[in-house]
Formats: structure tokens, C-alpha cells, sequence
């Protein structure tokens, strides 16, 4: 292959630097890439990729793919199982030299002085395997790996190939993971919605829409106290689970979570026409119900024996909210603002003055299509006319409601 090495890298290359780019991601590129490389020749039959990434839950990406079909996204999050793999593999080695690690597997029994990658290649047939560098702009090294079957491995002409093909290979898997880097900051900060509105353009204060959605409040109850009594690393534990129990619950059902406010949880579950808006409401209303649930399980845990049992309350309203960029010059926060925003913060203050769980409003109750289960008629600060509260019963499963079930009791509500 010494004279179609160049013609094969030139061509690999020239695709690298033009199409590459238009496909989705790391994986959708290593697998082309490897399609590239056997049609001109080169004996692949193993292509990966690793890329540390910026995520709350993972530390690396790999992407893999082989000759017998295999096609593999591979998400490593921290632990002690991915910390041993990766302090034992050849990955750490070219990580800290920015050189080349290259082993010929020989047929022969397994060696201490083996990677552990190396003696599972060779169960598998492997004769060749060799990690480059992939240099970011940042400074920074990932790595790019290569294994062949082939007897008697790569030739020097193959190993030229993939020397040409590393900065180029860099260059476009570094655009896709500043690509994804931008999306999972967003999501994981203004949420999935918000977060696509930003990357759309949606970035000038000001920009937003006018939507229609069921506003969800939530908060501990007794926080302040428990607060200022409380270790600050006790409080982030007891807040973090709280946190996830809520967002668990809402993201289940359909919901956002937009905004984390002390101990307050602001969210959101969107919706355009009257079936929507009661599909809506009762999502939020199965969401309160798994927050609940969920509250009880942490609690039976004891995680912290410091802190009291959670105990949580939620408020429920629906209209019309302004969902878009709110802030000033330099400083944006993309969220929700209005007065359904405003009576649904204050339905959830009257719920813990009131001490109860749940409260939802005379909206989400006319959505829902009974008002059954009214608690009273309340003023709120900053709203003139009283505003009517229910309490919906979250006891009945995926029924669930506050609704009476039978013909008395509904004869006797309609009166």
C-alpha cells in the first residue's frame, strides 16, 4: 500500500475537512471515517474516539466502532470501576506523554504487563492496536484508537494514514463536542426548552413568546430554620435531594424545571389547546404526586440523621406567561414572568401559611373540569379580588383527582 497510503489519506482528509462537519456527532464520524479508511484499504476493524465532556452525571464519551457491526455511544461516569479502567489503560498513557502508544498483540497467553484492553482484543482476534493524540485547540489531548485483525497487524504505510489523519480528526470531533458542550450547559442550567430557544437565537433581552402553561411552586417547609441551624455541607446534601426528587418528578411528566430559588422549584408544563391544557394540568398534578412519593422514600433513607424529615408544599396555577429573556444588558435569565407566575408564587405562600401540601387554583380547577374540593377563599398579596383554592386529592393513583366519584356526591357539589 506504499503508493495509495497518500491517495487514501489525501482523500480521508479532504473529507474531514469539508462533509465531516455536517454530520451529527462523534460516533456518525468514526463510523464514516472507518468506512473511509477500509474502502481505501486500511485494515480496520476496530475505530474509537475518547473526549472528556462537560456533564453533570458523566466524565467521557466514547465512540466505537468495529468491522463485525457494532456501533457504540459509550458514557463513562465517575466511579471507582471507570477510575481503575482508565489509570490501566493505554488512553492515561497518551493522555500524559502526547505520544503514540502502539502494542502488536502476539497470540500468545496474557502478561501482567498487558492493558486490560489489550488482553480482551486479543481474546477477540486482534493483532494491532495503536492510540494517537488528538489534539484540541485548547491545549488539551484526546485520543483517537485503532485495531486491526489483519495478520501481521499495520504496515508503516497504514500507521502514515492515521498520523495524517489526527488534526484534521481533532479539529471537526472538537466542533461537535463545543457543539455539545453548548447544548448540555443549557440544558442543564435554563433547561431543555429554554436551552433550544438560546441556541436558536432567542438571546436578545427581551426576545421571548407568550405561552400558555400550568405553573408549578414548590418549597420545604421550615428551610429558613433549618437553614440557619444546620452545617452548609449538610444543607447542599438535604437541598440536592430535594432538587432531584422534584426535577425527577417533573421531567417525568412532561414538566421543566426553569428555576432553582433558595429552596424553591419553579416549573413549568406547557400547553396550546383545552386538550392540551388539561393533559397539562394533570401531568403536574401526577408530578406533585411522585414528588410526594418520592419525599417519603428519602425520608425513610435517613441520609442525613442531622436534618428532620422533608416535608414539601406545592402550589398549582395555569395561564398566560411571558417565557423568554428577562435581565439586563449583560446579565440574562431565561424564564417565565407574568401574573399567572405572580398568583401561582402566592397560591404556594397561602399553601404553607395554611399548612397544606397541595393547593391549586380556580384555573387549574375549571381545566380540569370540577371544582370539588374547595378549601376557601383567600386574599393574597398583591392581587385585589380573593382567589379560591382547592385541595386535589393525590391518593388515587392514575386516576387521580378531586373529583367525586359518585352520583350524590356530584348531585350534591352541583348544588
Amino acid at each position: 500500500m506504499v503508493l495509495e497510503a497518500p491517495l487514501v489519506a489525501a482523500d480521508v482528509v479532504q473529507w474531514l475537512y469539508s462533509d465531516a462537519a455536517y454530520l451529527d456527532g462523534t460516533l456518525e464520524i468514526v463510523c464514516e471515517l472507518a468506512t473511509r479508511l477500509q474502502g481505501g484499504g486500511v485494515p480496520v476493524d476496530r475505530v474509537t474516539t475518547g473526549i472528556w465532556i462537560v456533564h453533570p452525571n458523566v466524565r467521557a464519551e466514547g465512540s466505537i466502532w468495529t468491522s463485525d457491526g457494532s456501533r457504540e455511544l459509550r458514557r463513562y461516569v465517575p466511579g471507582p470501576d471507570s477510575e481503575a479502567d482508565y489509570e490501566n489503560s493505554p488512553i492515561k498513557q497518551v493522555h500524559e506523554t502526547k505520544r503514540s502508544v502502539r502494542v502488536r498483540i502476539t497470540s500468545s497467553e496474557n502478561t501482567e504487563d498487558d492493558f486490560p484492553v489489550i488482553q480482551e482484543l486479543r481474546d477477540e482476534g486482534y493483532t494491532d492496536y495503536l492510540a494517537l493524540p488528538m489534539p484540541f485547540s485548547d491545549g488539551s489531548v484526546k485520543v483517537a484508537t485503532f485495531a486491526t485483525k489483519a495478520p501481521g497487524g499495520f504496515s508503516v504505510s497504514h500507521l502514515s494514514v492515521f498520523d495524517s489523519l489526527m488534526r484534521p480528526l481533532a479539529l471537526v470531533c472538537e466542533l461537535k463536542t463545543l457543539q455539545r458542550t453548548a447544548a448540555t450547559v443549557l440544558d442543564t442550567y435554563v433547561g431543555p426548552r429554554a436551552g433550544s430557544k438560546v441556541l436558536d437565537g432567542t438571546t436578545r433581552r427581551g426576545d421571548g413568546e407568550w405561552i400558555k402553561a400550568v405553573v408549578s411552586f414548590a418549597d420545604i417547609r421550615g428551610f429558613t430554620r433549618l437553614s440557619n441551624t444546620l452545617p452548609a455541607d449538610k444543607i447542599v446534601l438535604f437541598l440536592n435531594k430535594y432538587f432531584g426528587a422534584m426535577t425527577e418528578a417533573v421531567e417525568a411528566h412532561g414538566g421543566e424545571v426553569l428555576k432553582f430559588i433558595g429552596d424553591e422549584v419553579m416549573a413549568i408544563f406547557p400547553y396550546e389547546t383545552d386538550e392540551e391544557a388539561r393533559e397539562a394540568a394533570f401531568q403536574a398534578l401526577l408530578a406533585a404526586r411522585d414528588t410526594f412519593e418520592k419525599i417519603g422514600e428519602i425520608n425513610q433513607q435517613r441520609t442525613c440523621v442531622q436534618t428532620p424529615d422533608m416535608s414539601v408544599g406545592i402550589a398549582l396555577h395555569a395561564g398566560d406567561v411571558f417565557y423568554g429573556n428577562v435581565g439586563s444588558e449583560t446579565r440574562l435569565d431565561f424564564t417565565v414572568v407574568g401574573p399567572a407566575v405572580n398568583l401561582a408564587s402566592r397560591i404556594a405562600e397561602l399553601a404553607k401559611d395554611l399548612g397544606r401540601d397541595v393547593l391549586v387554583s380556580d384555573a387549574i380547577a375549571g381545566i380540569m373540569g370540577c371544582r370539588h374540593g374547595l378549601f376557601g377563599e383567600y386574599h393574597v398579596k398583591g392581587f385585589d379580588d380573593p382567589v379560591e383554592v382547592y385541595s386535589p386529592d393525590l391518593t388515587a393513583g392514575d386516576k387521580l383527582g378531586y373529583c367525586p366519584d359518585t352520583t350524590a356526591e356530584r348531585a350534591l357539589e352541583a348544588n
